[in-house]
């Protein structure tokens, strides 16, 4: 019984995969520039703690951020990892205010150990997302503008041991997706163009972490690092225009997006102290090199004064679990953290930045190793030094580990 209900459970995943990379957009105006607002590849723990995982191991968690961690999971189990997110945004630009509610399935991984010392993960995972909608009269009319879409990371990973203390690893993903932002004009003659990328590409990303026991191995102080290389996207980009005096639909500045649109290199560190088992202190940083990254604007849709920044991200996040073998509450973990992302968008002058604060709890199943977390996020987004929208977002990330014993060998009797 115990291979029909893994069988399913591999079904259920497969078909959740499929089903997932139209379900992560973001309500941000923000999100119109660029490739749309990026994620960190973060698990609902790490949502909880800030954002950090560069030097955060364990069993019982897929640490997509390094794979290094991958060389440390459980012997005898198989680790799904499901997240949720559920998001309430306030935005306000000058008199203006805005409310959206949104949410869906944020990622899916799994994890499993293949030999002693070494282990694979594997998943579904945002790279980035598109989506917003908003309009206002110009002069003779009005215009409206809206986008959707986003980039997804079919991933594949492997973390080894290859000497005590330290640990090394790699991922491998295969880059997906496509986003639309058009603007529509209504007027005497009603016409719109719209900038599209599709994207069919791969990543790769390496790390590392090595731990250095304290106090008769009760500490423990763990170093991590990743670096992912800067390189060309590969896919198409291209404009469709139309115009209302004429009714002819045309396709302009069709492009592939080798040697034209690339992404940055990324560098990641983390230094972790752990107590005991019970308590966990980590601070990260992130830097990406946006500003030498190449982007082609199309058909002159983009405002030419959009550029890139350089990307920057400080992270620090706590975790405390009294007593794992102790009493029900003993046993829940209680995290917080807090982050500041100067991040890689500039429009005219101004700089994207947001910050932010989460706590979290993860709650045990009974009579299982199965466990629930359960984040709250509050974030703020700006631009500096001109402040032109601002918005408050409110989070609720639900993450679900399921602990699967699918290599526990039954006895015979």
């Amino acid at each position: 019984m115990r291979i029909f209900r893994n069988i399913a459970l591999l079904l259920i995943a497969v078909a959740a995969t499929c089903s997932m990379a139209h379900a992560q957009n973001v309500s941000t105006p923000y999100s119109k520039m660029g490739y749309g607002m990026l994620s960190d590849n973060v698990s609902s723990i790490q949502r909880s703690m800030g954002g950090v995982g560069y030097a955060m191991r364990g069993g019982r968690i897929v640490n997509v951020m390094n794979p290094a961690s991958y060389a440390h999971v459980d012997s005898l189990t198989f680790l799904w990892d499901v997240g949720i997110d559920l998001t309430n945004l306030w935005s306000k630009e000058n008199d203006n205010k805005g409310y959206s509610f949104g949410g869906g399935l944020d990622y899916l991984t799994g994890h499993f150990r293949v030999a002693k010392g070494a282990g694979v993960a594997f998943g579904l995972l945002p790279y980035s997302s598109v989506g917003y909608s908003f309009g206002g009269d110009i002069d003779g009319g009005s215009e409206s503008r809206s986008g959707n879409g986003g980039f997804n990371q079919l991933f594949v990973g492997v973390g080894y041991e290859p000497v005590k203390r330290l640990s090394v690893g790699l991922n491998f993903a295969y880059l997906f997706g496509s986003t639309s932002n058009s603007t529509v004009i209504y007027s005497s003659s009603t016409g719109y163009f719209t900038r599209n990328m599709k994207v069919r590409d791969w990543n790769m990303q390496v790390g590392l972490q090595y731990s250095l026991p304290l106090n008769k191995g009760r500490d423990l102080i763990t170093v991590g690092a990743s670096y992912q290389p800067k390189k060309s996207f590969h896919g198409n980009a291209w404009g469709t225009r139309f115009d209302g005096q004429d009714k002819k639909v045309d396709t302009i500045g069709y492009t592939s997006m080798k040697g034209n649109y690339q992404q940055p290199t990324t560098i990641g560190v983390g230094l972790s102290y752990n107590w005991n088992r019970r308590l966990t202190i980590e601070a990260d940083y992130t830097f990406q090199d946006w500003s030498k990254a190449k982007y082609l604007p199309i058909g002159g849709f983009e405002p030419q004064t959009m550029q890139f920044d350089d990307r920057w991200k400080a992270a620090l996040g706590v975790q405390y679990t009294p007593n794992k073998r102790g009493s029900y509450v003993g046993a829940m973990s209680f995290r917080a953290g807090a982050f500041y992302n100067h991040d890689y968008l500039n429009y005219s002058g101004n700089n994207v930045r947001d910050y932010g604060a989460s706590v979290g709890v993860g709650l045990p199943v009974p009579n299982g190793k199965t466990t629930v977390n359960l984040g709250l996020e509050w974030r703020h987004r700006d631009t500096s030094p001109t402040k032109l929208i601002t918005e408050n977002y409110f989070n609720i990330t639900l993450g679900v580990n399921f602990n699967e014993l699918w290599f526990w060998k039954s006895r015979i009797r």
